[in-house]
């Protein structure tokens, strides 16, 4: 563009916004302090109300929030979830030409001259209404057979970690889109206005595992105005950075703070009109009011023991996998829309018996308690769980292959997920895969697919969700999506 004509209507909308000050700069302010002050009055009909940009759900929630187990690394489906018998007479044969049929594989076993078939080592059984198979290294799972709904022909575009999990969390594999959280955060929004809408826990490393980075753009909000990004809680210190005062500063003085910086970005909002200086204001009004509700939320001093017990021994331990699951319970119970909860270590290239049993100790019971619990307050019903990784693993040994002994490389074509509550048929496994776990047989279900059913079970149209930016609609499942129908309740 021409600077002088830039310049020229740049003046013009600093002219223009500079003569609505009052009514725009005032209507902004106040939207940010209490977004639902301006929702239709249609939103109040039938448990639609919104609290984002939304003025009603397009149609009746079976959730009102989302809690999604996040394993980040790739668990492997073979181990875990995806039975096959028929392997144990192919162990150490070569994986037949007509099941991979040319498909990309990954640069680490690309040199390898054979591809030897690895039959899982770990015994599987039935177990719900379904008769579902479940590895022996789920046992607590495996007693909450009939509450989930198995998804075994989940597949991705991706093969490689950073744009596997980029995609699973925003839809996109080229980062700076926004993610699930953010769009909910966006569009619905949250009825507690005192903790943000979406809250981000990173469990500590776990032992028994490879781990890969994770990056905060995987919880950023991409071209949305930034307070809809994910808030990361820690495990150690303030739980959110900065939350306590320095010393010498008092809740009343940071009060004083805050009100004359808020008239002051107030003036700037109507003068220039950047919708990230109303950002900024609502982040700095969120952060005060969670210098009150954050520690209040991190204390589990008060949780009757046998809810303790439940999630397991390492529950008490700021950062542990089981302490962010009973902190998922509880920001669910505050009406957080979406939490995602993120355990690392999946990533077993070699030596995957050992540290996959390492990795299920951790895993397995304080996702079953996480059931058990909101099952027993009743909030199963509208609480949506999501559990997996971004992609599964080979049926192939990467390396040696022993008895005892294997590796497993990445594997999009195929891998296994799971979802309860929230509108959710349990008891049901959708989907099947060949004899050796390599390509879908049936019902296959796509990652934009398995978006496009959650923004469903939250009343959300995900074509209708929309965003403009950079002269173009953008929606988190882009050009597709199909709901899952078979798994909904």
């Amino acid at each position: 563009m021409d600077p002088l004509l830039e310049y020229k209507l740049a003046m013009t909308r600093r002219h223009f916004f500079s003569r609505t000050a009052t009514g725009l700069g005032a209507a902004a302010l106040a939207s940010c302090m209490n977004p639902s002050i301006f929702a239709s009055d249609v939103a109040s009909e039938g448990g639609r109300e919104t609290f984002g940009v939304m003025p009603a759900m397009h149609h009746a929630p079976k959730a009102k929030r989302v809690i999604w187990l996040f394993m980040a690394d790739g668990p492997s489906q073979l181990d875990l979830w995806d039975y096959k018998p028929k392997l144990g007479e192919y162990f150490d044969k070569d994986l037949p030409e007509s099941v991979r049929n040319g498909q990309r594989i990954t640069t680490m076993t690309s040199g390898q001259t054979r591809f030897p078939v690895a039959p899982s080592m770990f015994k599987f059984s039935q177990h719900g209404q379904s008769g579902a198979w479940i590895s022996e290294l789920l046992p607590e799972m495996a007693t909450v057979a009939d509450d989930i709904s198995i998804i075994k022909s989940m597949n991705t575009d991706a093969i490689n970690h950073d744009p596997a999990i980029t995609f699973m969390t925003t839809g996109s594999e080229i980062s700076g889109r926004p993610s699930l959280g953010a769009w909910l955060s966006y569009g619905i929004g949250s009825p507690n206005q005192d903790l943000p809408s979406f809250v981000v826990l990173i469990s500590r490393l776990a032992s028994g595992g490879m781990n890969q980075a994770l990056f905060s753009r995987m919880w950023a909000s991409g071209f949305l105005p930034t307070k809809h990004a994910g808030v990361s809680m820690r495990s150690s210190g303030d739980p959110v950075l900065y939350l306590s005062n320095p010393p010498g500063v008092s809740g009343g003085i940071r009060r004083q703070m805050l009100d004359g910086l808020g008239e002051l970005n107030q003036e700037r909002l109507a003068d220039v009109g950047d919708p990230e200086i109303a950002a900024r204001i609502a982040q700095y009004e969120m952060a005060y009011r969670m210098q009150t509700s954050v520690p209040e939320l991190a204390d589990i001093s008060k949780e009757p023991k046998h809810v303790l017990e439940m999630y397991g021994p390492e529950v008490t331990q700021p950062g542990s996998f089981a302490y962010n699951c009973l902190l998922a319970r509880r920001l669910a119970e505050r009406g957080v829309r979406f939490t995602q909860v993120f355990l690392r270590g999946w990533d077993h290239h070699g030596s995957l018996p050992g540290q996959i049993r390492q990795l299920t100790k951790v895993a397995d019971q304080p996702c079953a308690a996480l059931i058990k619990d909101l099952k027993q307050r009743g909030m199963l019903e509208d609480t949506l769980l999501v559990w997996g990784g971004e992609f599964g693993r080979t049926v192939y040994s990467q390396g040696t292959l022993t008895k005892d002994n294997y590796g497993r490389d990445h594997h999009p074509r195929n891998f296994t997920m799971w979802m309860a509550g929230g509108g959710v048929k349990g008891g049901l496994v959708h989907g099947e895969t060949d004899d050796f776990s390599y390509n879908i047989t049936e019902k296959p279900v796509h990652v934009h697919d398995l978006n496009a059913t959650i923004l469903h079970l939250l009343g959300i149209n995900h074509e209708k969700l929309t965003y403009r930016a950079q002269g173009r609609d953008f929606r988190l499942t882009d050009v597709h999506g199909k709901i899952v129908t078979d798994i909904l309740a």
